[in-house]
């Protein structure tokens, strides 16, 4: 039997290689997981007995773009946190952002570019969806090296000529996973005009947008109007499973221009998931209410300041702008995470696995990420053994 080729070189997924690469013995009495950027901080209190209320919706097929008041939250969400004023068919609910992250490009991306195959852009360190999408679709995936020199974004006016003008796509994700780094307003600035120049659609993955230490991260689609650049340039994404505690509520949505986000609903007609309808009308509630986020923000503000406290002093430390991990430098990623567990009990991810090898260099070989989302004093504990383990 035949089967495609065009996934055969993909790498062993991100959590079986972990697992195998720590499937060793550990000394330690107890297992601390950094590995994984599940937030475990409480998600807003009026979730149950809201969803308990709408138990009856499960007896109907749900509404495939979004009902309309899981829609109108969003919009309020938009344009309370950037002043955008989009109609709600310029809105797409999804059933978590990864599947619109995928779907967008099989909406989208046209077969050729510059009448030959198209390129799909994205940093590296990546998240894996991207790659996959940009296979699906026919497309050449171009990685794009984000490192401390870029300002650990990808710059991506620095590619050739022809690869740009071969561009459809170009992914990118403020702030960053896993660095922390937020595009600013200039950042935008510069990589929508490349865009127009060049014309290739930006999708800009904003799931960590409302984690952050002082000034909101600028929004690419608030950037791209404030510029008057073609209405569908730019397609953000957006997520409840940051935001909110709620990654197993499975609520995202998409933004953008009406053509854009009509080819998205046209294809989600035929192909979507749509999220339960109960579900959608918690949604709608968690999107309009503030409150819980301003509470979870703080919350992490006390964790940045754990973070440099106790790792401040190593050299290369970058402590992040937003988002919930950290980006650590070590020798090599893999040999330290396995140091990490059988000498101290602390699980966490080598950088490597969050990105591939170009020309020979892996930008992420010589990191850990670690993620701060556990309670507070459990991550001071993880964060004081990292460092006395690796930094001392």
């Amino acid at each position: 039997m035949d089967f495609p080729a065009r996934f055969s070189d993909l790498p062993v997924a991100t959590w079986p290689r972990l697992r195998a690469l720590l499937d060793v013995p550990t000394q330690a009495p107890d297992v601390i997981n950094m590995t994984i950027g599940e937030p475990r901080h409480a998600f807003p209190g009026f979730v149950g007995p809201l969803l308990e209320r709408h138990l009856g919706g499960f007896n109907s097929y749900p509404s495939n773009e979004g009902q309309a008041d899981l829609l109108a939250a969003m919009a309020g969400f938009l344009q309370r946190r950037y002043g955008l004023d989009l109609p709600v068919d310029c809105i797409i609910a999804l059933n978590g952002t990864r599947e619109g992250l995928y779907n967008a490009a099989m909406a989208l991306c046209p077969e050729t570019k510059a009448g030959q195959r198209p390129v799909v852009l994205m940093p590296n360190p990546f998240y894996p969806v991207y790659g996959v999408a940009a296979l699906s679709v026919g497309a050449e995936p171009v990685y794009v090296a984000a490192t401390s020199a870029s300002g650990h974004l990808p710059d991506f006016a620095s590619l050739p000529t022809e690869t740009l003008d071969r561009t459809a796509i170009a992914y990118i994700c403020s702030p960053a996973n896993p660095q922390g780094a937020v595009a600013s307003e200039a950042y935008w600035r510069a990589l929508i005009g490349l865009a127009e120049k060049h014309d290739f659609m930006i999708f800009a993955d904003e799931c960590y947008s409302e984690i952050y230490r002082d000034a909101p991260p600028p929004g690419a689609l608030e950037v791209a109007m404030a510029m008057g650049a073609d209405p569908d340039r730019v397609v953000i994404f957006q997520s409840l499973s940051k935001r909110s505690n709620l990654p197993g509520l499975r609520c995202g949505f998409a933004a953008g221009g009406p053509n854009a986000i009509a080819r998205l609903r046209q294809l989600r007609a035929f192909a979507g998931a749509p999220l339960p309808g109960p579900l959608q009308s918690v949604a709608a509630a968690v999107w309009a209410d503030e409150a819980h986020v301003v509470e979870n923000r703080a919350l992490y503000h006390r964790k940045y300041e754990i973070a440099d406290d106790i790792l401040g002093h190593v050299p290369g430390y970058q402590s992040p702008q937003a988002g919930f991990f950290l980006w650590l430098p070590v020798d090599d990623g893999a040999a330290a995470a396995v140091k990490l567990w059988q000498q101290t009990g602390v699980r966490v991810l080598p950088g490597a696995y969050l990105s591939r090898d170009v020309a020979g260099q892996n930008p992420g070989h010589g990191y850990i990420r670690v993620a701060m989302v556990a309670p507070t004093q459990e991550m001071q504990r993880g964060l004081t053994l990292i460092r006395d383990c690796l930094y001392t």
